[in-house]
């Protein structure tokens, strides 16, 4: 046989089965690498329809089975979750930590303050007059009205000022309370050329009180409030003379910033 017929007949049969392989490694390269990506962005979304499209194009090949039909790795919903870090869970802990200091510091102060309040009662034999409770949210000064004013009337009496001037000296250490103080009546209707109703001497009364305590406690006026409560609160019942005394009052409320689980404490009333 002559060498050119050797030659057409081995140029003839050349065996390229190699670029079957080849061409499935490229393909499987450049599908990881776009699954890969897929798989760095956020959108979970985009990432299943990449997934069905190149799972659909690889089945249709008849090349077996698909690294897209297996679960990944991490769940797409649990990577998308930023865990707590403990640096956060430390920072959570220590402002707990913070407030709880404080609502001790808050107990001890309110304590402290009722405790000269009971002792400023005792002397001046007014344990009659006023009464005081400490609970998880306040502490809680109660005057019964004919301590403070003369029936009908909202101006205090001049004897009585002394009890508004103590409160506010006592107040005066204590900055950042939102102090509340309320006025309440009975439900006797009252209508003279002063008050037209008892909404407004409750609310007269409150006012009045308030001025004398932020006066002598030379605190911040934005953490003041006067509030006319009417007969609307009543703490006992008005049918009798001696409840309707009771209701007739104003409040001194001292507002704790924080809260905690101490049970109530209240004055004695010896």
């Amino acid at each position: 046989m002559s060498k050119k017929h050797r030659k057409e007949h081995h140029e003839e049969h050349a065996d390229e089965s190699w670029l079957i392989p080849y061409a499935d490694l490229m393909t499987l390269l450049l599908a990881l690498f776009l699954v890969l990506y897929a798989m760095s962005a956020a959108d979970a979304q985009k990432f299943e329809q990449m997934s069905a499209a190149f799972s659909s194009a690889f089945n249709s090949t008849g090349g077996g089975s698909n690294i897209l039909d297996h679960d990944s790795a991490v769940p797409l919903e649990q990577s998308s979750k930023t865990p707590k870090t403990t640096d956060n869970m430390e920072i959570e802990a220590a402002k707990e930590r913070a407030k709880d200091l404080q609502a001790q510091k808050e107990q001890e102060q309110l304590e402290q303050l009722q405790a000269q309040l009971n002792e400023y009662m005792k002397k001046n034999g007014l344990s009659d007059q006023l009464s005081m409770k400490l609970n998880h949210s306040e502490l809680r000064i109660t005057i019964k009205d004919s301590a403070l004013f003369d029936s009908g009337h909202a101006t205090l009496k001049k004897e009585s000022k002394k009890v508004a001037e103590t409160i506010g000296s006592m107040l005066k250490p204590y900055k950042g309370y939102q102090i509340i103080i309320r006025g309440h009546t009975d439900n006797v209707p009252i209508k003279n050329s002063r008050f037209a109703s008892n909404w407004d001497l409750s609310s007269a009364r409150a006012l009045n009180f308030m001025k004398i305590v932020l006066e002598r406690s030379q605190l911040n006026p934005k953490h003041f409030q006067a509030v006319g409560m009417g007969e609307y609160h009543p703490i006992v019942t008005n049918d009798t003379a001696e409840g309707r005394a009771q209701n007739r009052r104003v409040e001194v409320t001292i507002v704790r910033k924080y809260s905690n689980n101490n049970q109530t404490i209240t004055a004695p009333k010896n």
